[in-house]
């Protein structure tokens, strides 16, 4: 996993409106990124949501949120639109910056042990370099904790 202070491996991702997003076209603003495991799940969507309803906090301190999981850009165009999502959702289909990041893990359900998203969060300073890392994110109460984090 990459640590704090170091930069932020760069990426560009496909989102769910048919363009590419770049990390470095938010270069000069902070970015709050969050990896999770797949659209229209119980978790996914309640994490989505929180961040949903604390966009305008989150933009008003100075942020913009990405959300990325393994989804394609069809899936998270459905996605954000049924839940009024105003923040991209990027697809990383082949899980390379998910790997980039460190987020891209054995996991196991059932007594099936399986490579998926470990639900994470980053914040990138303004400079491109990683400010805070939430890992293994509980979904209760993240989006606020993460809001607190950008203010003063």
């Amino acid at each position: 996993m990459i640590e704090v202070g170091q930069m932020a491996p760069a990426f560009s991702l496909p989102d769910g409106e048919s363009g590419i997003v770049h990390l470095l076209d938010f270069r000069g603003s902070q970015v709050v990124i969050y990896f999770y495991p797949k659209d229209a799940t119980p978790g996914c969507t309640q994490e989505a949501c929180d961040f949903r309803d604390l966009h305008t906090e989150i933009t008003g301190a100075g942020a913009v949120i990405l959300g990325i999981s393994p989804d394609p850009p069809r899936s998270h165009e459905k996605f954000a639109g049924k839940y009024a999502l105003p923040f991209k959702l990027l697809s990383d289909q082949d899980s390379a910056v998910a790997t980039a990041y460190g987020v891209w893990q054995e996991k196991s359900m059932y007594g099936r042990t399986y490579l998926g998203i470990v639900r994470s969060t980053f914040l990138i300073d303004a400079e491109g370099k990683v400010k805070r890392i939430w890992p293994r994110v509980k979904v209760a109460g993240h989006a606020a904790e993460v809001l607190a984090a950008l203010l003063p």
